[in-house]
């Protein structure tokens, strides 16, 4: 479970959430500067609320009344943004063992097999297509055994057809993996896809939250 009771000021931008994900994948869905994803930011500690609390499970991640702030790199989060942010100076491999933790449970030859890049790990950055880049920075985020993956948008600068080849790799880290995600999404075909529930968010408050149903 993932639980949000937090506000968080930025300039004149106020957004305020107050959930409890218990699904395996989350969407987060509205307009832009609805607060998607600040939201992520959040969640990562990229950015500090001015109040509230953050729970991953059963730790508390942050919490303003008693002073607790986990770093980034450890709250045991996989984060990809919407700009992919590969380091361009190391080959494929190097950026997805990049990720990796001590202590972390999966190995370097299940997730390149989860997400089909084993002729891509001796390829440089600027080598690969918008596809390829995608499937690299969610194994980069998966080598860090996160207990939850967020992903910004993933497949916004994505043509259609790619997007068809991509979205199977997400909803194998559902199924086989059991991580918790995060998705944050424009399109509603996405949520009624593979989302478990749906928060709707617009102008930094949550419009609505539903769980959806599966047949």
């Amino acid at each position: 479970m993932i639980a949000l009771a937090f506000t968080l000021t930025q300039g004149s931008f106020t957004l305020s959430i107050d959930e409890r994900l218990t699904g395996r994948i989350t969407a987060l869905f509205g307009a832009s500067g609805a607060g998607k994803t600040t939201t992520l930011d959040a969640i990562a500690g990229l950015r500090t609320p001015a109040s509230g609390t953050i729970c991953i499970g059963h730790r508390v991640v942050f919490a303003s009344a008693t002073r607790v702030n986990v770093p980034p790199y450890d709250r045991h989060v996989g984060y990809v943004p919407q700009d992919v942010a590969l380091f361009p100076h190391m080959n494929v491999r190097r950026n997805v063992l990049f990720g990796r933790r001590p202590g972390q449970r999966l190995e370097l030859q299940t997730v390149v097999s989860m997400l089909e890049i084993a002729d891509l790990l001796e390829r440089e950055v600027r080598e690969l297509s918008g596809g390829e880049r995608q499937r690299v920075a969610l194994a980069r985020a998966l080598m860090s055994s996160p207990e939850l993956l967020l992903l910004d948008e993933p497949l916004a600068a994505v043509d259609l057809e790619r997007r068809r080849r991509i979205l199977p790799y997400v909803e194998r880290v559902r199924d086989e993996l059991g991580v918790p995600v995060i998705y944050v999404t424009h399109d509603a075909e996405d949520v009624r896809r593979f989302a478990d529930a749906v928060i709707v968010l617009d102008a930094g408050r949550v419009t609505r939250d539903q769980e959806i149903k599966r047949d």
